[in-house]
């Protein structure tokens, strides 16, 4: 007697002809909860009798009802996972399978069953290596008066059955020759059989490029091997340190203009820094490598080499996972710990397990730490206004629910204007203007362009926190959101609450271009495409700090004038919680004082000697806005408590006590260059405080 393991595809061609409708007409969520992917797994008995045995199989449904298209009685409510049997006469018919879920709603699906006596004739068979699985074979096979065939994989494995015309895919263990046999069923006794010899191969190389890095600060990454950054010049990356003559190889490999390394029956591998040059990590947190191999080498081991004049190694082993990209995050204090110093690596060295036996592709080699300055969120953003751009699916990425049309993106225009602000100091806000895209839940009624309704107005005061690692960013505060306010980690509202914070997974595609999803409950994938707003902003944007310096700080009667007072280098020393404060502008427009936990205060704020100590209301902190006057060279304050440089020098003089702030505060700005400024202020008449800043 045959074994039969039953495999079902969703995918039903030649005489397996169906067509699905919805009984009933709602919107893709109600959708995504009524039965789906339907389909029916149609047996013949082979005696001549028409004895038809119909198994039906979907998602989401409680019961299911047949109609057998031949004027019988329909068959109801079957439960899922039970089949039911009818005999036909010869003829063709039109099954009717009807899915019911348990919220009332129906899926329906139609399918062509052909009941012959006669042996199954003009048996065409298609078998083909699959061209992204390794040792994968598709095989379809078409015939008349078949109903189902039963094919034998010439490896020993168990037989597979399916329904005739459907598309049946099987992995081997390995490569190489089999006799594949297909015997084609119908209702005859006698079947029809096809066998060919077939060569089975297995996929050897990349077919998809390693992971996009994420964008990083140039400070906070140092590249080895990697189109994102900018590597280290003059790197030679195949030396051959007698690997040669030990049967290994190298070469560029290029996967449609995607250039990476290939390493041919690794022994060990390196790559040598140009002669002289050497790079410090000891400030780095990872190296990242990303690495493709087929199913030979299983671990690769990856040393750092210090020196170079007493060179000096430590090796960190990773396993690898077959035909797919392995992404290796190694902290630098595994070779720290072993005893490495890492100021001086100039040589990075890969050993591959088994010894020379297999080939590896690696591609993405760089030092990396968390991001130092400010998030590459920072920025104006909105939906890129295109077709596409929102949408909604079973999965991430997926539009099948919803995307949005052309014809759509024209009817939103309203919406496609809103922005979305990350600012440096970590705030975040929705700018809206007077109207916004308005859906039926906030308004009550229909969907169309009108004014922005709270909390989803831009008045939540929020902030953001983007893990560039992980590739997520939350956005904390309530009623502020990106791209869709109904879609929340929780579900959609009005549904759920409204949150104080979201969650979204965001990937950039480029500076300029990120993808950003949230999946709003289980199972309900929004995904929506933004673009940097290009629109120019202040050059003072940024996070900027008092240089660390002798003469960073002066008065004196003049314009740039310390002959009063200018700080000296003990000074500087001394005051270290004065000189790690932040002035940041925001690309919105909006300034923070970003003070920590203590800051310098003068005795006129806290009544007793200069010291280091806790920021003094108004000056700790309390966000403000901005608004730089290129042409005059001048920025002005607005924001009891903002300030630049130290907080007692305003336009009118110099404060004595802190409930005498000022609303606002105007400076001279002079930039040295894109990263240097000079701050003045006209404390009073003749009194000129002079600040020199430099940007974080």
């Amino acid at each position: 007697m045959k074994i039969i393991k039953y495999v079902f595809s969703l995918c039903l061609v030649a005489l397996l002809v169906y067509s699905c409708g919805e009984d009933d007409n709602t919107d893709f969520v109600e959708t995504a909860k009524a039965p789906a992917n339907l389909s029916a797994l149609v047996n013949i008995t082979q005696d001549n009798t028409g004895l038809v045995k119909i198994t039906p199989l979907g998602e989401g449904v409680a019961t299911f009802d047949i109609n057998y298209g031949d004027g019988a009685e329909v068959e109801q409510d079957i439960m899922p996972g039970n089949f039911v049997e009818h005999t036909y006469a010869e003829g063709t018919y039109q099954v009717t399978l009807t899915g019911k879920g348990l919220s009332g709603t129906s899926t329906s699906l139609t399918q062509e069953i052909v009941v012959s006596f006669q042996a199954p004739q003009n048996l065409v068979v298609t078998i083909e290596n699959d061209p992204g699985i390794s040792k994968q074979v598709n095989i379809t096979a078409t015939a008349d008066f078949a109903m189902t065939n039963v094919i034998n994989f010439g490896d020993g494995s168990e037989v597979v059955s399916g329904n005739i015309g459907e598309t049946i895919s099987y992995i081997y263990a390995d490569p190489g020759t089999y006799t594949i046999t297909v015997e084609a069923m119908g209702g005859a006794i006698e079947t029809t059989t096809y066998t060919e010899e077939f060569e089975v191969t297995a996929i050897v190389q990349p077919l998809a490029a390693a992971p996009t890095p994420p964008a990083r600060n140039p400070g906070d990454v140092i590249s080895i091997f990697s189109a994102a950054y900018t590597d280290v010049p003059d790197t030679n990356y195949f030396p051959d340190w007698g690997q040669g003559g030990q049967g290994s190889s190298w070469a560029m490999f290029d996967l449609n203009g995607d250039q990476m390394l290939q390493y041919v029956n690794i022994s060990y591998q390196g790559i040598a820094l140009a002669d002289g040059t050497s790079v410090d990590v000891s400030n780095m947190e990872f190296l990242h490598i990303d690495v493709w191999t087929a199913d030979v080498v299983t671990d690769l081991e990856t040393s750092l080499i210090n020196g170079p004049g007493g060179a000096t190694e430590a090796p960190v082993t990773r396993p690898l996972t077959a035909d797919s990209w392995t992404s290796i995050e190694i902290p630098i204090s595994e070779y720290v710990d072993q005893g490495l110093s890492v100021n001086e690596i100039f040589q990075l060295k890969f050993v591959g397990t088994p010894w020379a036996a297999g080939t590896v592709f690696i591609d993405n080699i760089y030092f990396y730490k968390t991001a130092s300055g400010p998030s590459p969120l920072t920025g104006t953003w909105k939906v890129a206004p295109e077709a596409g751009s929102l949408k909604v699916g079973p999965a991430a990425g997926s539009g099948e629910w919803f995307s949005i049309s052309d014809t759509q993106v024209a009817e939103r225009a309203c919406y496609y204007d809103d922005t979305y602000v990350f600012d440096a100091n970590g705030s975040f806000s929705n700018v809206l203007g007077a109207d916004t895209w308005i859906e039926g839940w906030q308004s009550g009624g229909g969907d169309a362009c009108g004014a922005p309704i709270a909390p989803h107005d831009g008045s939540a005061t929020a902030t953001y926190v983007h893990d560039e690692t992980a590739g997520t960013v939350t956005i904390n505060g309530a009623g502020a959101y990106i791209a869709l306010p109904k879609a929340n980690n929780a579900g959609e509202l009005p549904g759920v609450a409204v949150p104080s914070s979201i969650t979204y997974t965001v990937t950039f595609i480029d500076n300029d271009t990120i993808t950003v999803g949230v999946e709003a409950g289980s199972g309900v994938f929004w995904t929506y495409k933004l673009i940097r707003d290009t629109t120019p902003v202040s050059p003072l944007a940024g996070s900027w700090s008092v240089a660390s310096e002798a003469g960073s700080l002066k008065v004196g009667p003049a314009a740039g004038s310390g002959e009063w007072f200018s700080i000296s280098d003990a000074q500087v020393a001394e005051r270290g919680c004065f000189y790690d404060d932040e002035y940041v502008f925001g690309s919105s427009g909006s300034f923070t004082n970003v003070l920590g936990a203590d800051t310098w205060i003068e005795g006129w704020q806290s009544g007793s000697g200069d010291a280091c100590g806790a920021p003094i209301a108004p000056h700790d902190g309390t966000p403000g806005t901005f608004t730089y006057d290129e042409t005059a060279g001048t920025v002005t304050l607005n924001g009891t408590g903002s300030y630049l440089g130290i907080p007692k020098a305003n336009n009118a003089g110099e404060l004595s006590s802190p409930a005498d702030a000022p609303s606002s505060i105007t400076y001279g700005v002079t930039f040295i260059d894109n990263n240097t400024i000079t701050v003045e202020i006209e404390a009073g008449s003749g009194v000129f405080w002079t600040f020199k800043l430099t940007r974080n």
